[in-house]
């Protein structure tokens, strides 16, 4: 049967979720949602509050050049509380998720502080990394370029960051690998993430040397 809970929780979260922005739309909801399932799985951790944790992690998606991008995880807590509450939640279950999401960004910086945290933040990041990493690194800096932030997919001089030039994933696409998506393997909690970060990383180097080739290429 289906978990009623579940179900009004999903049905809020979807009619929030905007897909003007395809690399933070409804389906990156579901895939950190069916990620961070499978490493509850493999963690110890409840695996409904891991689906309820990847269904709230996004409400807010604050654009990548706005000067409130490191807030983003802490609005969407703020708006998943009363979502889950609204869903027949209890306090207790409430708060796991929330302080779960509020220390899920990259951009805040911040270490998660229980046991559904680590396998949130996990399912999030593997969602960054690898083919689908790449896609959405890309459609981000389109959806920027769009707002006039003058974003082109890399450096002409120097496409995968190289060189000591100061790195800009604003300004270049590519930069974001060495900025972001190359660091994150070392950051992730969980056994199962581990490994399927390990071997996205290892994709997305491969990518990076191809990127170089067609580029100096006649």
């Amino acid at each position: 049967m289906p978990n009623p809970r579940l179900k009004m929780l999903r049905s809020l979260v979807h009619q929030r979720t905007s897909n003007d922005d395809i690399s933070h739309d409804a389906e990156h909801v579901e895939r950190v949602v069916r990620w961070a399932i499978h490493l509850a799985e493999h963690s110890e951790v409840n695996p409904e509050l891991a689906e309820c944790a990847g269904l709230v992690h996004d409400l807010v998606n604050v654009p990548k050049e706005s000067s409130e991008r490191a807030l983003g995880s802490e609005k969407s807590a703020v708006v998943g509380c009363e979502l889950l509450k609204d869903a027949g939640f209890d306090p207790q279950e409430v708060a796991q998720v929330v302080e779960a999401v509020r220390t899920c960004s990259w951009s805040r910086g911040l270490a998660p502080t229980n046991r559904l945290g680590e396998v949130l933040q996990d399912a999030d990041r593997i969602d960054a990394m690898g083919a689908i990493g790449i896609a959405r690194n890309f459609a981000c800096a389109q959806g920027m370029a769009g707002r006039g932030s003058g974003s082109r997919l890399f450096h002409p001089n120097d496409p995968s960051g190289q060189t000591d030039r100061p790195l800009d994933d604003v300004r270049n696409a590519a930069d974001h690998y060495r900025i972001k998506l190359l660091r994150l393997q070392k950051g992730m909690k969980t056994p199962a993430g581990r490994r399927e970060a390990a071997r996205r990383h290892a994709f997305m180097e491969q990518f990076l040397v191809e990127l170089e080739r067609e580029i100096h290429s006649p």
